[in-house]
């Protein structure tokens, strides 16, 4: 029963290494946080698929695009700033087609269309940037504490080793009971730090497919977009 109690986990974390349980808080406390990141980026990819996929049925419906674009302002406006990816493209994009389009019209001028479309296509590029920067923050995150957790807690573990070997130079007959708990509590570091990088990895992998992917909609969307402004401002 002792050895029991002494090998178990809460025992072996207090008995061990100042050091050695610095750096099982550091590993913890990066788990939390990558666990707070991976919620928070679950639901907000979610949020967005299910958003963008809403404007796509509404965009390609066949709808007017004045109307269309009033309604986008309207919701950013209820929403608070918080409208979807996709249709804040397409608002960047209709906007600066509106504006550049009524500044010709009001000097007077011959109407250029690749002017406008130009325009039209740098401000749904910078939109664009802006989602997808919003998309990918706090991936690097994840991405250091998976690449980074292992090796610190393999220090951990390296560190708490050498004290249990040089413990054993005060005992007069080295047991395996006597060096169990000093290598025992050293492979926690090891331990915590596998479970603080194997999620943050494979949280990493996923939602960077996922945002790839809906960049590819967001890309394709631009292009498409962009043919019917030319054919608007012909």
């Amino acid at each position: 029963m002792n050895v029991t109690q002494d090998l178990s986990f809460i025992s072996l974390i207090a008995n061990a290494s100042v050091l050695v349980q610095l750096v099982m808080l550091l590993l913890l406390s990066a788990s939390v946080i990558s666990w707070t990141y991976i919620f928070r980026k679950m639901f907000a990819i979610r949020s967005a698929r299910v958003q963008t996929e809403e404007f796509e049925r509404v965009f390609w419906s066949g709808g007017n695009l004045a109307a269309l674009y009033q309604d986008a302002l309207s919701n950013r406006r209820k929403a608070g700033g918080s409208g979807g990816a996709l249709e804040r493209i397409f608002q960047a994009g209709m906007g600066e087609f509106n504006k550049a389009k009524a500044s010709v019209t009001a000097r007077g001028g011959a109407v250029d269309s690749g002017a406008l479309l130009d325009g039209a296509r740098r401000a749904m590029r910078a939109a664009y940037q802006r989602e997808m920067d919003a998309l990918e923050s706090h991936l690097a995150f994840l991405a250091s504490v998976g690449s980074v957790s292992p090796y610190v807690g393999l220090f951990g573990t390296v560190w708490g080793i050498m004290n249990a070997f040089r413990g054993l130079a005060n005992v007069q007959q080295a047991t395996l009971a006597a060096v169990a708990p000093g290598i025992a509590e050293a492979l926690i570091a090891t331990a915590i730090g596998l479970f603080a990088a194997i999620p943050a990895v494979v949280a990493f992998n996923r939602y960077s497919h996922d945002i790839d992917r809906l960049a590819i909609r967001f890309e394709s969307f631009i292009e498409e977009f962009s043919n019917i402004l030319q054919r608007q401002a012909r």
